[in-house]
Order: structure tokens, then sequence, then C-alpha cells
């Protein structure tokens, strides 16, 4: 990088250099890029406020329309990169139970939030009465964030945004 310098002499004292900036102009810009990343940006970052699952302890539940959704991650602690089992049990009403809906499995999307990824789904089979189960793998992200979604889809009802940190 350039610099350029003034020079000023006064009577009596010693030369000096001060540094001038050409684009002067940018340091003005310094406070409203601070704004902007203080009050705009931040909703692209997720923080501890947005989690509502301890995927490492315990089993987490939602409920929509009457029917309580249930999701466990195993084996725990949750880790990226490893082959992770998906329990999803569904208590309460049916859901789809319509006869313009027929009765399909539940799914997963996994993602960050407020980043875009390419897609990663887990697709459920039927365990059990109102259970169902997949495997899917949390990549790491090379933000070094490790706060994850999974968003699961019952059709013919909704879905639930199950948000949570996995280990690195």
């Amino acid at each position: 990088m350039e610099r350029k310098y003034r020079i000023s002499a006064r009577q009596n004292q010693h030369l000096t250099l001060k540094p001038t900036f050409a684009g002067s102009g940018v340091l003005a810009l310094i406070p409203i890029l601070s704004l902007f990343c203080t009050f705009i940006i931040p909703t692209a970052f997720a923080d501890d406020s947005m989690i509502n699952c301890d995927a490492h302890n315990s089993v987490c539940s939602q409920t929509i329309d009457g029917l309580t959704v249930s999701l466990e991650i195993t084996p725990r602690p949750v880790k990226a990169m490893q082959d992770l089992v998906f329990k999803v049990s569904l208590s309460g009403n049916s859901p789809g139970q319509s006869p313009h809906s027929p009765l399909r499995s539940p799914y997963i999307d996994l993602g960050m939030p407020a980043m875009k990824m390419g897609p990663n789904r887990v697709e459920l089979q039927e365990s059990g009465a109102g259970t169902y189960e997949g495997r899917g793998v949390i990549v790491r992200c090379k933000s070094g964030r490790r706060t994850w979604f999974a968003n699961v889809t019952i059709p013919g009802t909704g879905e639930l945004q199950f948000i949570f940190d996995v280990i690195y």
C-alpha cells in the first residue's frame, strides 16, 4: 500500500511527516458500517438465544395443531461429521388424516440459521407406531459456527424447527 505524506514545517520546529488519506471519506464510513454490522447483519448470525433444543442431553419436543413432535438425535453428544440417527416421535392428533392428504412419513431438512446451505435431507422411515427414524450427517462449517437446525416437516400438518449446537 502506497502512503502519501504531507510535510509541514513551522518556524523553529522540526519537520514532521503526517500520513494523509486520499480517500479520507472512508473514515467517515466507519460509523455507518459499524451501525450496519450492529443492527442489520446480526440476523445473519445465530446466537445462543435462538437455541430451543438441547440435543446433547435430551429429547426435544414441540407442538403443532395438537400434535406433539419429539426429536431425538443419537449418539450423544451430537457431533459433526459422524453418522447420526434422527428419531421423530408423534403423539396426539394424527397428522394428515384428511381424505385429501394421505399420511406420509415426516422428513427432516438440516441447515444453519441464516446461512444458505446445500440440501441435506434426512428421509425418515416408520419404525413403530408414530415413530420414524433416519440417518444423516451434520457437516462441519468452515466458518466455525456450530448452531444448526432440524426442520421437521409433517406432511399435511406443517413443520417445526429445532435449533441446537453441535460439537466439532
